[in-house]
């Protein structure tokens, strides 16, 4: 009896996203694995410190304009509450949620969305990493 023969993949292009993807998350997984911190103290591997994220934002005042749970005196209602951040599909409702958008969104809003009322902030990237460990925990 001859070998049986399988049919041709239906949807090769379907494969290459999949595989392209894959390939993305064991990057990010790889890129991440790579940081010392404590994992109890960082929302997304190597990204930042929950802890000191949550004191920059204090510092940096980040509750005049926003609701942010967890930060004493955040009680803004000019830009949108930051409860449940990590649990939101997309940044300035446009981006999606991921660590290196809200990164970027972060350190320079008006690169993301140019007419947001968000301003610029002075902010170093260690802060703006730490940051994003902090939003991450909303949820």
């Amino acid at each position: 009896m001859p070998p049986r023969r399988l049919a041709p993949s239906p949807a090769p292009a379907v494969h290459r996203t999949l595989a392209g993807s894959h390939l993305a998350v064991l990057t990010m997984i790889v890129c991440t694995g790579c940081d010392a911190r404590d994992p109890d103290q960082t929302a997304q591997p190597g990204a930042g410190d929950a802890r000191a994220g949550r004191r920059a934002i204090a510092q940096i005042e980040c509750g005049v304009c926003h609701v942010i749970p967890g930060v004493p005196g955040a009680r803004g209602q000019v830009g949108p509450t930051l409860a449940g951040f990590a649990r939101r599909a997309y940044i300035a409702g446009s981006v999606p949620n991921e660590p290196q958008h809200l990164l970027q969104w972060i350190l320079d809003p008006p690169s993301i969305s140019p007419s947001t009322a968000m301003p610029r902030m002075p902010i170093t990237p260690e802060q703006a990493h730490d940051m994003v460990a902090y939003l991450y925990t909303l949820k």
